[in-house]
């Protein structure tokens, strides 16, 4: 029975993750790498554990209790973790397992020293690394102590931080199992820890060392201050020496305790620069074995380094895959879109094959590799008014990787850069006939779509929906209809830029594009308060709607008097727009036809908060506040010098704007109506996978890409474990926020506001909408919780355009990502609601419920007492 409670490091490694732990199986591989020293030593394995856990009293009920608890009731989570620890402890270790690790200690040296560690099976992960969330115990001396204190690590899994980890990390507790590591004990004269990428920059090719005298103790404690080195290409290019006063050292009894370090010793380096440069080349080998960025702590003894722990550093967000070794810059396609969200792989790979542009994959989102149009200067210059124009920070953060030297290499204009994305075409001229001409065009396309795809199955379904995404692509790139949209953006500019320069007024094209006409978004929040005025009349119905609890809520409408009225017009709303939803890019995302309780939060406020025939009259009161505006600056405009003719192109521009800015959201409409006709005929797909059991559900399609998922239908067969990774993977991306910038060293560069214009401690972004407006800040990061009131300004991380019924009921919007001409503030202008975007972090400083100031034409949020 030895083998089964006790397996030596040398014996394991990645694979042994459920029997050793993490930890152990970490240490177990790097025990195999040429040139790496690891302490010698073995694991007691979980076999033990669960020996143990079977004989604590009421573990199970125990262990339903605490996962019913919530991870922010911190005195509930303690006391009950508590009680679990000591049922732990209480145990008295099985004699097999007590005799197999007191056997295990003999090649070691009975009286040795020793290192005592936790291992969890859920430590250490690509996804997850639970530092410091378990015990360890140093210098232990004798059988009696390491079979003590292998106890303790087994209970230190219910520690609070350990249990609040789980919880937070979507970790259940019952499938956690705890290994120890037992390993001789170093007594070094410098540890540390070394990260192989840099944690502040992420950036990869930059190593960070830091070191201190004794143990490593003092340093993952925060005890002390430590040297501090950045290593990059085999050169130290930063550091900072510590005044070290304090180290932690073994006492030849067993464990350890603080002693002074010596007044002369304190400002000396821990390490001499060749040793700093000889650990980074050992860490740089233990990242190529495990391939990923490693945090690692080291030890030196007698000038030799040994490897104590290496886990993978899991707060880096990913880089793309690149083909070559040259520098490439990355910017996030998730800003443009108003969707920084993790995607699931089927999202990821649908968007790749029907986008303009490649694509590429990281962190679960997508990035376009701008490296050519940054390198010609003529390219350059046209990329970044462009990129201004759309994200400020995003353009700032471009330019802070150009003031680097060569990390661009600057190519020949006319070389291969080429011109700009979205480089200006021959003009059109102002007719909305045009528009009208597009639209019909396109709803035909999808016309046709629904009824071609309706016969297609199996293989031959992809075969038609690659045919179907190049014609996708074809409608979406119609030089017709990107002249259109760059008419409506152009004529905006122009009229905010003129009229500034000849009135002083900032822009004015906020009010000059109220309630232009052919805005599928903005009618689409209008079309919502015509279904509350269906709705209003009949309190049965309203009751209902505030308790449903499930998605098959319509068709028990029909019973109660009104419901049948109510449920027409909920129906032909969902007809219309039922292909919408927040994230709607990712094809995965459940659709409000799918999900329609999606929209009761934001129907009933509707309801609450409106009179009857609301939406018809702010539609006409936009108009009529339009042609005033219109009115008042060609009067102002003729009063200046050669004022006619600044009245005259003014009014040519007025024109231009009213009859083009409503199409720039068709073509996003036109794309989500046909990833709802693309996602039916997969999920159909999908029901025919469960019914022989290739797939468990059908969402597990969602992660596989369109060709993996091609694969499986072709031949009925799926890797379990690829989709068992792919979501733990897609859990681990949920955490991350992706950067505007993304350089190919792994650096995320976020941008900054240069302005000096802005009250101090206000927070800054990019004016879209003018007002001043003060209220309550609601913080909301899901739409299906809304709650509003009148008066209050919506606080977001973003707003795609099915946020926009949402927007006839508030004051003011807030938002971090965002620019001048995305989705949010298109619609934001064409209701006349004030709006800030990009104000970085906007969700974590503005709480829930706080009075705040927001200067919408200035680009600033004050936060108030």
């Amino acid at each position: 029975m030895t083998e089964q409670y006790v397996r030596d490091l040398q014996e394991v490694d990645e694979a042994h993750v459920a029997v050793v732990g993490g930890k152990g199986a970490h240490l177990g591989a790097l025990s195999r790498i040429d040139g790496i020293r690891v302490p010698a030593g073995f694991c007691v394995t979980t076999d033990a554990f669960r020996r143990v856990m079977a004989a604590a009293p009421s573990i199970d009920d125990r262990l339903d209790h605490l996962s019913r608890l919530d991870p922010d009731d911190r005195a509930a989570v303690r006391t009950l973790a508590a009680k679990i620890r000591r049922a732990i402890e209480a145990v008295a270790l099985p004699h097999e397992v007590a005799a197999a690790i007191t056997r295990a200690l003999t090649p070691l040296g009975a009286g040795a020293a020793y290192a005592v560690r936790s291992s969890a099976t859920a430590e250490d992960l690509p996804t997850a690394s639970f530092a410091g969330q378990h015990d360890t115990y140093l210098n232990v001396t004798g059988p009696a102590a390491v079979l003590r204190d292998v106890g303790r690590c087994w209970a230190s899994l219910f520690t609070e931080r350990a249990v609040t980890y789980r919880q937070r990390n979507g970790v259940d507790h019952r499938t956690v199992q705890m290994a120890v590591v037992v390993q001789r004990m170093v007594f070094p004269q410098v540890s540390g820890v070394l990260f192989t990428a840099d944690p502040v920059t992420a950036n990869r090719k930059v190593a960070s060392v830091e070191a201190g005298f004794g143990l490593g103790e003092a340093l993952v404690s925060g005890l002390v201050n430590m040297d501090a080195y950045k290593v990059r290409d085999g050169d130290i290019v930063d550091r900072a020496i510590a005044t070290k006063r304090l180290a932690v050292r073994a006492l030849p009894a067993g464990g350890t305790e603080e002693q002074a370090v010596a007044p002369e010793r304190q400002a000396q380096p821990a390490l001499t620069d060749a040793q700093v440069v000889r650990l980074v080349r050992l860490g740089r080998r233990i990242e190529a074995h495990f391939g990923h960025p490693q945090d690692i702590e080291w030890c030196l003894v007698d000038d030799d380094f040994h490897v104590v722990q290496s886990r993978p550093v899991t707060t880096l967000f990913p880089v793309p895959a690149a083909r070559d070794a040259e520098n490439h810059v990355y910017v996030s396609v998730g800003h443009q879109q108003m969707m920084t969200d993790a995607m699931k792989p089927l999202g990821l790979s649908m968007w790749q094959l029907t986008a303009m542009a490649p694509m590429h994959e990281a962190g679960g989102r997508l990035f376009v590799d701008v490296t050519r149009h940054l390198a010609s200067p003529a390219s350059r210059a046209g990329f970044l008014e462009m990129v201004g124009r759309a994200d400020p920070l995003t353009r700032d953060a471009l330019e802070t990787v150009l003031a680097r030297p060569d990390f661009v290499p600057t190519l020949p204009d006319g070389g291969p850069g080429g011109p700009p994305a979205g480089d200006a075409a021959a003009p059109i001229e102002t007719d909305p006939a045009i528009v009208t001409a597009l639209v019909e065009r396109s709803q035909a396309a999808i016309a046709t779509l629904r009824r071609d795809i309706r016969t297609k199955s199996g293989p031959a379904l992809f075969d038609f929906l690659l045919e179907a995404f190049e014609e996708h692509k074809r409608v979406l790139g119609d030089p017709l209809s990107m002249r259109a949209i760059m008419a409506g953006m152009d004529a905006t500019w122009w009229l905010n830029e003129r009229l500034q320069a000849w009135l002083g007024e900032r822009n004015a094209a906020d009010t000059l594009t109220l309630s232009a006409s052919g805005n599928v978004t903005s009618e689409m929040g209008l079309a919502l308060l015509d279904v509350a005025d269906v709705i209003r009349p009949h309190p049965q119905v309203v009751a209902f709607l505030r308790e449903v609890g499930d998605e098959d809520f319509l068709d028990e409408l029909a019973v109660l008097p009104g419901g049948r009225e109510a449920r027409d017009a909920i129906r032909a709303y969902l007809d219309r727009y039922g292909m919408r939803c927040v994230g709607e890019i990712d094809i995965t995302r459940p659709r409000w036809s799918e999900r329609p309780g999606t929209l009761l939060p934001v129907l009933l406020d509707n309801v609450r908060n409106f009179e009857p025939g609301a939406g018809g009259r702010r539609f006409a009161q936009g108009r009529r506040e339009a042609a005033r505006k219109e009115q008042d600056v060609l009067r102002r405009l003729r009063d200046l010098p050669d004022g006619e003719r600044k009245a005259e192109e003014t009014k040519r521009m007025i024109d231009r704007v009213r009859a083009f800015i409503g199409y720039r959201e068709y073509p996003k409409y036109a794309i989500v109506c046909r990833y709802l006709v693309y996602k039916q005929a997969l999920l159909e797909e999908a029901e025919r996978l469960v019914r022989p059991g290739v797939v468990r559900e059908k969402e597990d399609i969602f992660h596989l890409t369109f060709q993996e998922l091609h694969d499986v239908v072709r031949t009925n067969q799926v890797d379990d474990q690829l989709i068992r990774r792919r979501k733990d993977a897609f859990r681990s991306y949920e955490k991350l926020t992706p950067p505007r910038v993304l350089t190919s060293e792994g650096e995320g560069i976020s941008g900054a506001y240069r302005r000096d214009d802005v009250p101090a401690g206000a927070l800054v972004g990019t004016p879209v909408s003018g007002g001043v407006v003060e209220g309550r800040a609601r913080v909301i990061l899901d739409l299906a919780r809304a709650a509003l009131e009148p008066g209050d300004i919506l606080v977001t991380a973003y707003t795609d355009p099915s946020w926009s019924p949402v927007f006839v009921g508030i004051e003011a919007l807030v938002t971090e990502v965002g620019g001048l001409m995305t989705h949010g503030a298109v619609i934001a202008r064409e209701y006349g609601l004030p709006a800030v975007v990009g104000v970085e972090q906007a969700t974590r400083l503005i709480r829930d419920g706080q009075r705040i100031r927001v200067h919408a034409t200035g680009g600033y949020v004050e936060i108030l007492p």
